[in-house]
């Protein structure tokens, strides 16, 4: 039988060597499982281990369409074997769904943004006009399985937005459900990003968007140009400030102690979700809007220079002392 190790499921290659590593500076022997392709016999057991899913909801946008069906099969396989996995099944429908985010962060008692999800194309300008009681106000679309904030749109008037739909340029959804949101105004021109690892506060990070972007994917790996009009929020300008350097830093004042960390940390332990980034607004009418939950979360490597820890070596860390309390036997022979 082969040695336990902790294995990663994932798509992307690009997203790995800086988690590779991490799980080499820390000792913990590590192995990629990497579904765009490949087969499980079913009726084997699987290999000995901590498995980790870092499953993508925008895996379908890098080709890699039918991954988390994959993912769903392997996990099933994984769980039903007894194996510990580590964002499984339960985790993946909320990564792939921010209507179930939505539904379970507003259960729980956060400010989320007002959101109508539509089925198909069909009711879609109704539903807009029904949204907007009518009124030429900005809103925004996004797709429920989205990622990375690609094909995230700002629409100022009805007519624009019958215009997008009945166009080439129109996005559709992969699983066919767009979100019609409110558009927040932002306070101060960024967001912020809170990381969690072993349901522990690791860091938040300040992620600038003056520049009116809504790629926000933290990874040099989705550092794309910008094609995107618009903003991810209203900002008081148009430049970003004087001096700033990197679009993602370190948000020092963000602590554990802080009330909204405090409350994301039982959330996410209620939900059993150990190893996630969750994204809130801060808006100038003084809402503190809580709005996305990455469960494949990524790290800049700026952010790592500066952070007081770093994500991947706390995941590392933190997968390596579950493979050590449940294989300690196997991996000291």
């Amino acid at each position: 039988m082969s040695t336990p190790r902790v294995y990663v499921i994932h798509e992307n290659p690009e997203w790995f060597p800086p988690l590779a590593a991490a799980f080499e500076a820390e000792g913990v022997p590590v192995e990629e499982i990497l579904l765009t392709e490949g087969q499980i016999d079913l009726g084997s057991e699987p290999a000995p281990g901590v498995y980790w899913s870092r499953m993508s909801a925008s895996s379908h946008t890098r080709g890699h369409e039918h991954s988390k069906e994959y993912t769903r099969a392997v996990l099933g396989w994984l769980e039903r074997a007894g194996r510990q996995v580590v964002g499984g099944s339960h985790v993946l429908e909320l990564e792939v769904s921010k209507v179930a985010q939505h539904g379970l962060l507003q259960q729980a008692g956060f400010d989320v943004p007002r959101t109508t999800a539509v089925f198909g194309t069909t009711t879609l300008k109704d539903a807009a006009r029904t949204f907007t009681d009518g009124q030429d106000v900005p809103f925004i679309t996004k797709h429920n399985q989205g990622g990375k904030g690609l094909g995230v749109r700002r629409f100022d008037s009805l007519a624009e937005f019958d215009a997008y739909v009945d166009s080439p340029e129109f996005e559709a959804p992969v699983d066919g459900i767009t979100l019609l949101q409110e558009y927040l105004t932002a306070r101060e021109p960024f967001i912020t990003r809170v990381e969690f690892v072993g349901g522990e506060f690791v860091y938040a990070v300040r992620v600038d968007t003056s520049a009116g972007s809504f790629e926000l994917c933290p990874a040099d790996a989705c550092e794309v140009p910008q094609v995107i009009a618009g903003a991810v929020c209203d900002v008081p300008g148009a430049d970003a400030p004087a001096g700033a350097s990197a679009a993602f830093a370190v948000r020092q004042e963000i602590t554990a102690e802080h009330p909204l960390v405090q409350k994301l940390r039982t959330f996410l332990a209620d939900q059993r979700v150990t190893i996630a980034g969750v994204e809130f607004m801060e808006t100038t009418d003084g809402r503190t809007v809580v709005y996305d939950i990455n469960t494949n979360t990524n790290y800049n490597p700026a952010v790592e220079e500066s952070a007081p820890a770093s994500g991947p070596r706390s995941i590392a860390r933190y997968l390596g002392g579950l493979l050590e309390t449940q294989y300690a036997p196997q991996l000291t022979a």
